[in-house]
């Protein structure tokens, strides 16, 4: 609109708040608006609001990203919740990881260029129209994988990748188990222990239908936690054997099952809590039969230990480019309805990824 529309419009009385953003709407290149719409929490344990918030310039080592497609994670939901480890600074966009496409760079951005395909994990603000992160935290999609794929891959493959690789050392024909195996991280994990690994996958999950999903996605066996004797059930299908690799994402009595059940050597990596209780771990356990208990804080690898971060993410690109793997996506949802997606998970109406569509 010229100015003298909008001095005319001004002249009229007050103008709505919607129409005003619409008139204080600019392009200061194609592409990039003064304003974007973002998920907001500007207040723990409320329903979170989409806003219209101001840009700001990027900095020399900055990307500007239009973001297609962003991950909705547990730790979002506890994020906004004030019970996850880490607590930003009120208020603040949630969200973990994106795929979208370039933008604009900063003067010293050399690692990808405008209308590059890309994700990102970044913390706090990838549920929004647009977000600002630093080149070194952008990864290039590669050619035949799509924005969705795309986004359901940082997170939950980045975690798989780091706890059966990096931590667990997860070798050919070990037998693995995967607990919470139909949520997003526990189908992650099958797909790379069965498919990259060549391990032998026993799923346990909390219905049937969760563990037919999971003998689906490629487990050899499954077990209903829910139903019976989970560490009897672990020694029958292991013939006494007993589990290498423990993945372990539920906590409490599945948690101390499952370490139970750890073979000679045998390795327990926990990637978190989604029953809400935390087991003490007996150390007799571990003593007994010479097994370690490990953890992984994913996120936490960009600070401390940035080249396996970054090594974890470019295989899962390189995996899912391959054909080797394949995300499941189990729900998209608009940016609008956030709301009902934390629900969705919160409540386990879902199995895989959800995700969010800004598009």
């Amino acid at each position: 609109m010229a100015a003298s529309g909008l001095s005319r419009c001004l002249s009229r009385g007050p103008i709505p708040t919607p129409i005003l953003s619409w008139l204080l709407y600019r392009k200061d290149k194609p592409g990039c608006s003064r304003y974007y719409r973002a998920a907001i929490c500007r207040k723990l344990k409320v329903p979170l609001a989409i806003e219209e918030v101001p840009t700001r310039p990027i900095q020399p080592d900055e990307v500007r990203v239009d973001v297609h497609f962003c991950g909705v994670n547990f730790a979002d939901i506890l994020t906004c919740q004030g019970q996850y480890q880490e607590s930003p600074s009120l208020p603040f966009t949630p969200g973990l990881e994106l795929a979208g496409q370039v933008l604009e760079i900063g003067t010293n951005v050399s690692t990808v260029k405008e209308g590059d395909r890309v994700i990102s994990v970044n913390n706090f603000s990838t549920m929004a129209e647009q977000c600002i992160v630093d080149q070194k935290k952008l990864w290039k999609i590669p050619d035949g994988i799509s924005y969705q794929e795309a986004a359901a891959l940082p997170v939950c493959y980045g975690t798989a990748i780091l706890a059966l690789e990096q931590r667990a050392w997860t070798q050919p024909g070990e037998t693995v188990l995967v607990t919470a195996a139909a949520g997003a991280t526990g189908l992650a994990l099958i797909d790379v222990a069965s498919n990259i690994l060549q391990a032998k996958v026993i799923a346990a999950a909390g219905s049937d239908e969760k563990c037919k999903l999971a003998l689906q996605r490629g487990a050899k066996a499954a077990v209903n936690y829910s139903q019976g004797n989970l560490k009897e059930e672990l020694k029958k299908l292991t013939g006494g054997q007993g589990i290498n690799v423990v993945i372990d994402a539920v906590g409490g009595d599945v948690c101390l099952a499952a370490l139970c059940s750890l073979a000679w050597e045998g390795r327990m990596v926990v990637i978190g809590f989604a029953g809400g209780a935390i087991l003490s771990i007996p150390s007799n356990l571990l003593l007994l039969k010479n097994v370690s208990a490990m953890g992984v804080y994913w996120t936490r690898y960009q600070k401390e230990n940035f080249s396996v971060f970054s090594r974890c993410m470019t295989s899962a690109l390189r995996y899912c480019q391959e054909g080797s793997i394949r995300p499941y996506i189990g729900g998209v949802f608009k940016l609008e309805e956030i709301n009902d997606a934390f629900e969705h998970v919160t409540q386990r109406k879902t199995t895989g990824k959800v995700i969010l569509s800004v598009k």
